[in-house]
């Protein structure tokens, strides 16, 4: 597999909830980590007392976060409005040649700042509400 350009990663908002996905304009930058919590059952006849863990245990979160220009009123009111009415809404992650990531995500923080001679930047953080769909590329 070769080198995929960072500009083909898209970020794509579900804006009406009915599956209709628009990509999140004037994004430069877009992460995805996946967490999983372990849970320990060490006990003290744990063989050579090394720790275990309970297989599929835990909880699993993604968390999505990206940083850029608004390049349009509608991407900002709508960004806006979902962060400050607390709504959850289907989010999809594409990444080139490896697949697309799915489901209801929640903003949690949205940040803007600008330079005296630069333009107007946001950085939005986004946390899983649900479980989460892949589809290979």
């Amino acid at each position: 597999m070769s080198a995929q350009s960072g500009r083909d990663m898209l970020l794509k908002l579900d804006q009406t909830g009915a599956g209709s996905f628009l990509t999140v304009a004037g994004l430069r930058s877009r992460t995805l980590a996946f967490n999983a919590a372990s849970i320990d059952i060490t006990d003290a006849e744990s063989a050579g007392r090394w720790r275990e863990l309970l297989a599929g245990g835990g909880i699993k979160r993604a968390a999505l976060s990206g940083a850029g220009i608004f390049k349009d009123r509608t991407s900002d009111a709508e960004i806006r409005a979902l962060f400050f009415a607390g709504t959850i809404r289907s989010w999809q992650l594409v990444i080139p040649d490896f697949g697309t990531v799915e489901g209801p995500f929640q903003i949690v923080a949205l940040e803007f700042a600008a330079d005296h001679a630069g333009e107007v930047t946001f950085d939005m953080a986004l946390e899983s509400a649900g479980q989460l769909s892949f589809t290979g590329a």
